[in-house]
């Protein structure tokens, strides 16, 4: 991207301070960042200093590349904000980084003559420099038009990563897959150390993480056949026991656990490894634990 090297970043959260690092690092200039929070600055001051925070007006008039790295729901307005400023110039560079959206949300810059494009890494960050070793080869999900192709290409090179293309309609489902899989994840695994500490162990992270590493590796290579447990074997009376010490000591997880339960039965009926008659009695059992949760808040 050696013609493309004065940047500047709208949103100073955790994703945009973390890329303007990377893309600094790789030889671009960052020629101003905006960021109203205080996280914002403090993240402005430890991993850009000497950078300079500007209102978002100033930002994108000082730069040939504009980085949006705002939250989704506020992309459009700043956008909208931007253009009707006139921040935005033709054969300006306007890159978001919503998973959601793709072009549509950046098409009043796309009619003032700037090139559009969406780049979203799918990745978790943190805001700090630990994230900075896990860009390489993370990848990222584009929408890009025929003029921004290159220039994804260009960009997802310059920090490391791979690209992979999602059509404008399909953006909104690409990310439904990335939350789905990362975000309620965490839910998932903070629920379960808490059921562990709830038993007596007394460290339910380096408990969880052998097994969790083998599950997760084992997904993502065999898919369904990689489902072991009782739910898989039709054990009915280890799950009703499950239930009702949940239900017991952690009861706020119940709702979670009979929700993955159920889906992890229709899984397992598809793919032919539990009878339809064992999972009809395991969902009865899912369903008398819910059952049984209502109507000890309606007494």
């Amino acid at each position: 991207m050696s013609s493309m090297t004065r940047v500047g970043v709208v949103g100073a959260g955790r994703v945009g301070a973390v890329l303007a690092v990377a893309l600094r690092t790789a030889g671009h200039e960052i020629t101003a960042v905006a960021g109203e929070s205080a996280a914002s600055r403090t993240r402005i001051e430890t991993l850009l200093p000497g950078v300079r925070v500007d209102k978002p007006t100033a930002v994108a008039r000082s730069c040939d590349l504009l980085l949006l790295t705002v939250p989704d729901d506020m992309l459009s307005n700043v956008v909208s904000m931007l253009v009707a400023s006139g921040a935005v110039r033709p054969g300006q560079r306007i890159v978001h980084t919503s998973g959601k959206h793709g072009l549509s949300v950046l098409e009043p810059a796309a009619r003032r003559g700037a090139e559009v494009l969406a780049m979203h890494p799918a990745m978790t960050f943190t805001g700090t420099d630990l994230d900075l070793g896990r860009l390489p080869g993370c990848v990222y999900g584009v929408t890009a038009t025929e003029a921004t192709r290159s220039l994804a290409e260009s960009l997802v090179s310059d920090l490391g990563g791979r690209a992979v293309w999602v059509e404008e309609d399909r953006r909104a489902l690409y990310h439904a897959g990335l939350a789905h899989g990362a975000n309620h994840l965490v839910t998932l695994v903070s629920q379960a150390m808490e059921l562990l500490r709830d038993s007596g162990v007394t460290d339910p992270a380096g408990t969880l993480r052998p097994l969790l590493s083998a599950a997760l590796d084992n997904a993502l290579a065999y898919g369904d056949a990689a489902l072991t447990g009782p739910i898989v074997r039709g054990d009915v009376e280890t799950v009703r026991a499950h239930l009702a010490d949940i239900a017991g000591s952690n009861p706020a997880s119940l709702e979670t656990y009979v929700a993955m339960a159920r889906a992890t039965a229709h899984r397992a009926v598809l793919d032919g490894r539990l009878l339809p008659i064992r999972a009809a009695k395991l969902v009865g059992v899912l369903d008398d634990a819910l059952a049984g949760r209502t109507a000890g808040r309606a007494g």
